[in-house]
């Protein structure tokens, strides 16, 4: 399985930027996809997470409002559209593939076994 992640960048606060996720190697509609992000000195936090289907999604409280998480299984590619943001953004943001198949929406890492590379995401105030 590989995850391709790209669309970071450098960004005014206030400003917008979005993620792209695309997967190859599985059946990408069977499985739920999440974001996660990593700040210099700091551990990988979680950011949004979607089902397999698209149904259900979930947001940490720091983006809640702010950001958008989306999927197309026929395009195999999960999006994450950041607006209103803010310098405590910053940080490499990681798109994950859950582990188990059509199983309920998760926050925590240890519950997706396949990893992007990262994109780079720079707030300037």
């Amino acid at each position: 399985v590989q995850l391709q992640a790209s669309g970071g960048g450098l960004v005014q606060a206030g400003g917008s930027l979005r993620l792209s996720c695309t997967a190859s190697g599985r059946t990408f509609s069977n499985y739920g996809m999440g974001w996660f992000r990593q700040a210099p000195g700091k551990e990988r936090e979680f950011v949004s997470a979607i089902t397999w289907s698209g149904r259900d999604t979930v947001y940490a409280d720091s983006v809640k409002g702010r950001f958008a998480i989306a999927r197309d299984n026929a395009r195999n590619t999960v999006w994450l559209q950041m607006d209103s943001l803010e310098s405590e953004d910053t940080a490499v943001y990681y798109c994950a593939g859950a582990t188990l198949a059509r199983r309920s929406i998760s926050r925590h890492p240890d519950d997706y076994a396949y990893w992007g590379q990262g994109t780079q995401v720079t707030v300037s105030s």
